[in-house]
């Protein structure tokens, strides 16, 4: 599931559960171990 954002960048979700938590509820993706940003925070 990918999402476009004004600016153009790209944004890719395995789900609508995913993409649900991150855009609509605000979540900050950096705090959720399932996540790429997670993995990259944690080198």
């Amino acid at each position: 599931m990918n999402f476009v954002r004004r600016d153009g960048r790209v944004l890719r979700f395995c789900s609508g559960k995913c993409r649900k938590s991150t855009l609509d509820m605000k979540r900050d993706p950096r705090k959720f171990k399932w996540t790429e940003a997670w993995k990259l925070r944690q080198r």
